[in-house]
């Protein structure tokens, strides 16, 4: 229903944010990881990406700094038996980057390590979204061609994974390993060209 709101940060909690908007507050769940790009942002103007659950006793908005985070929150919501405040907590767990490492190489002992994620939970994230993204990695393999490293490619799948295109995902790797090296490094820096 709503796809992102644009108004000013007027209050940063523990795990939500107000935005105001034409002289509406907005009450938003957020991440770790969405405060942290929020909490400098006090006062200003911000696009939040937002998402609208609604259940028969439920009626929250969760907010995500980045379209990346709400594409990866989508994603885990649909797996059963994770619902939006636990997918919340996956999300604020780790780093975007280091998250989508850990889901796209199966690291289910990092995805344990989240509090609230035992490993049972952990495996079928990796079990669901692996089985959900094999067609995209079959499209991405095609357009590197085999022709890069193992870093190149799992950082491609990483970003995929979260939803960039395969063509966005390979132009922003291939420009990010220029000045960076590692998975993790490789990831960070492509999300700050796409973002």
């Amino acid at each position: 229903m709503y796809n992102y709101i644009k108004g000013k940060v007027v209050e940063v909690g523990l795990d939500k944010l107000v935005l105001e908007n034409n002289g509406i507050g907005y009450e938003l769940g957020v991440s770790g990881n969405t405060l942290a790009d929020v909490s400098a942002a006090m006062g200003a103007e911000m696009k939040v990406f937002t998402y609208l659950y609604v259940r028969e006793d439920t009626f929250a908005l969760y907010g995500f700094s980045r379209a990346e985070e709400k594409t990866l929150f989508m994603r885990l919501i649909e797996i059963s038996g994770i619902g939006p405040k636990l997918a919340m907590q996956i999300l604020g767990g780790y780093d975007l980057a280091t998250l989508t490492v850990a889901i796209a190489t199966g690291d289910v002992k990092t995805l344990s390590k989240i509090k609230g994620l035992g490993k049972k939970t952990a495996e079928l994230i990796v079990l669901n979204l692996r089985e959900q993204l094999a067609d995209e990695m079959s499209d991405v393999s095609t357009d590197i061609g085999g022709a890069m490293d193992a870093d190149l490619s799992d950082a491609i799948f990483a970003l995929v994974s979260l939803g960039v295109s395969n063509t966005e995902a390979v132009r922003a790797v291939q420009t990010a390993a220029k000045t960076a090296s590692g998975v993790e490094n490789i990831i960070a820096a492509a999300l700050k060209l796409i973002g």
